[in-house]
């Protein structure tokens, strides 16, 4: 078991499965993003091009993290935000994997990786990016 997931496993969520539940509702490759701390290759998600009102949730339990108008195109290759729906949507933790420090994105109702925040959002009203996997994420479309 990596850290991450042991890490996972230390904190109690509102949303709680066993990885096994979480591997079976998710299939490999969003279990390996979502509940391993993956991430998906750039300039691939399905999410990166989404221009709709609406929003963006959690992959695995659906917890509502950021608002459509808070997206914004860094160029990144992933989606981007400059902040979450609200403070308490997520959890923010000292990741130092891969021989760096970065601060990891995480749903805080059921402990999944999100992705990454780093204080180079140029241009936008808090100057974060909240980096995040499509994979990692769910979209419902504002309806009109």
């Amino acid at each position: 078991m990596s850290d991450d997931t042991t890490a996972q496993n230390e904190q109690t969520y509102a949303v709680q499965k066993t990885e096994d539940e979480w591997r079976a509702e998710l299939g490999e490759e969003r279990y390996q993003v979502l509940r391993e701390a993956g991430t998906e290759r750039a300039w691939t998600g399905e999410l990166l091009d989404e221009s709709r009102s609406g929003i963006y949730t959690c992959g695995a339990c659906n917890a509502e993290l950021f608002q459509a108008g808070t997206k914004f195109d860094s160029g990144c290759g992933w989606p981007s935000f400059y902040e979450s729906v609200r403070p308490d949507a997520v959890e923010l933790l000292e990741d130092n994997s891969l021989g760096m420090t970065r601060t990891e994105v995480r749903c805080a109702a059921c402990g999944s990786h999100l992705g990454h925040v780093f204080p180079d959002g140029f241009g936008t009203p808090t100057g974060d990016r909240y980096c995040m996997n499509s994979l990692a994420l769910g979209f419902t479309a504002d309806e009109e």
